[in-house]
């Protein structure tokens, strides 16, 4: 059994399960204060319709035969309370099954979410979390040492999530391959950060740079996870500061900062002492800490009475053998010419497959709405547009930094002219807009009607570009924008609609 115990990862351990837990902490909360509107009763896209065909989808949910408000949001309460304290850390002060319960009640409660909530929770960052609750849910207590079997099938998702992304964008669009992805990527991802207009003004060569320094971080550094102290180490240092660039560039989610913290899984305490001398080097307990007996103590760990603990070792290994089991279908997605992005094979969305950004956007176009109280809605008429929290809107604001706490609404608007309009969830956000309903204006960050329902609203599209240095110095203004065209016509209710029929 001395292979068995990481005696040498503690930091490593208490990174990934308070990392883990606060990130499902703001998963929770996200959905809290979004989910009643987008996917609510009266959402957008209502569950309670959604669950009419469900049991086709097979699908594991705490809401699989009933759904409502309440009920919903008494399981993010319930998530929320359990993924606090395990940031708290008491129920690793407990036995071993106190912290493997906590985190598997995340699981099953955000699982729950997540598959009814259809196209808002259709992210790759929401499986990746769920992978990882359920990971990291056997690195038990502080009464036993961290198991190495789990350790090394945390670093195997990181090296999925890595490699799978590196290996989508060298099959994907040629501007990864010729390095020109970054003149564009800064300027065109989903969510603009405070700084990404700085990294876009960028000279080329830095953005050639970044695209190598890209390739290098995902298809070379994933596979030095798996070796030795101090290289696995110094490998996770490379992924955790090339996941921090990500993060002062854009707005992610929590996507990022989960990579960030599952690299942990490949540091050695002796490392972080390295760095951080006041980290003592050795912190795990003398009851596992003294080795096989014969070096330097006269007991094996665990003792052979100890059912308790042995209990934990089969939990353990029976929990990798099944992760390693459903490894076989990502490995092999991994290595064929017809990769798949973002994927799960099971339905409990354990161990898969991961990518994003195969191509880049070249131009950004967003998605205008509008709205106005004038009775006809011609060209000229008194035209307002509705304000997002995180989607840009006027040229001279700065883009916010949300992550890791996403904005569902705001990220499904960019996804709109990639794909088109004509979504039905679109056409019911406006509908809601000219109801001037409470809870989807809530969503935004301005309602130009100030709760008054606008008689007409619309949809147009716009090129929105980043100025440069030259032309903010002249205009004070970081977007310049180029209207396109209307591509929703004026809408507006129905009489027996506006009365509520």
């Amino acid at each position: 059994m001395a292979w068995f115990a990481a005696t040498d990862a503690e930091v490593a351990r208490w990174v990934l399960q308070r990392g883990v837990a606060a990130l499902f902490f703001v998963a929770f909360l996200s959905s809290l204060n979004q989910f009643p509107a987008l996917v609510g009763e009266r959402g957008l896209a209502p569950v309670p319709r959604y669950l009419e065909g469900f049991h086709r989808v097979r699908r594991p949910s705490l809401f699989r035969y009933r759904y409502s408000d309440r009920l919903f949001r008494w399981a993010a309460a319930v998530g929320l309370a359990v993924s606090g304290l395990l940031v708290l850390g008491v129920p690793q002060a407990g036995p071993w099954w106190v912290p493997l319960a906590a985190f598997l009640v995340l699981w099953g409660l955000y699982m729950s979410i997540v598959n009814v909530g259809q196209t808002f929770y259709a992210f790759g960052w929401e499986m990746l979390l769920l992978e990882a609750g359920f990971t990291v849910a056997f690195l038990g207590s502080d009464q036993v040492p961290p198991p190495r079997p789990i350790l090394i099938l945390v670093v195997w998702l990181v090296f999925r999530l890595e490699f799978g992304a590196g290996m989508i964008k060298i099959r994907g669009g040629a501007e990864w391959r010729d390095l020109t992805a970054l003149y564009y990527h800064h300027e065109t991802q989903p969510m603009p950060g405070p700084l990404s207009r700085q990294f876009h003004l960028l000279p080329k060569w830095m953005h050639r740079s970044e695209v190598v320094g890209n390739h290098v971080a995902q298809l070379v550094v994933p596979f030095l996870l798996f070796f030795p102290q101090p290289v696995g180490s110094a490998a996770a240092a490379v992924v955790v500061v090339t996941q921090l660039w990500l993060v002062l560039s854009g707005n992610f989610a929590w996507l990022n900062w989960s990579a960030i913290v599952l690299a942990f899984a490949a540091v050695g305490d002796a490392a972080v002492h390295w760095l951080l001398p006041f980290v003592p080097e050795r912190l795990s307990s003398a009851a596992w800490n003294a080795g096989p007996p014969g070096a330097g103590r006269t007991t094996a760990w665990p003792a052979p009475g100890d059912w308790v603990t042995w209990v934990w070792v089969g939990v353990v290994l029976a929990a990798s053998l099944l992760l390693l089991v459903l490894s076989w279908w990502p490995a092999k997605n991994l290595v064929s010419s017809r990769q798949l992005m973002n994927a799960a094979f099971n339905r409990w969305q354990l161990v898969n497959t991961y990518g994003a950004f195969g191509s880049v956007t070249k131009n950004r176009v967003e998605i205008v709405v509008e709205g106005t109280l004038d009775t006809v809605p011609a060209e000229d008429a008194d035209w307002r547009e509705y304000r997002f929290r995180g989607k840009p809107g006027e040229p001279e604001r700065i883009p916010r930094q949300w992550a890791p706490y996403h904005l569902r609404l705001d990220w499904l608007m960019w996804f709109l002219p990639l794909r088109t309009v004509h979504e039905d969830w679109f056409y019911a956000f406006l509908v809601k807009l000219l109801a001037a309903d409470p809870a989807t204006l809530r969503l935004l960050r301005e309602d130009p009607f100030h709760g008054e329902r606008p008689r007409w609203v619309r949809a147009r599209s716009a090129l929105y570009e980043f100025s440069t240095h030259a032309e903010f110095r002249q205009t004070h203004q970081r977007w310049v924008i180029t209207p396109l065209r209307v591509l929703v016509r004026p809408l507006t209710l129905r009489e027996n609609e506006e009365a509520g029929g």
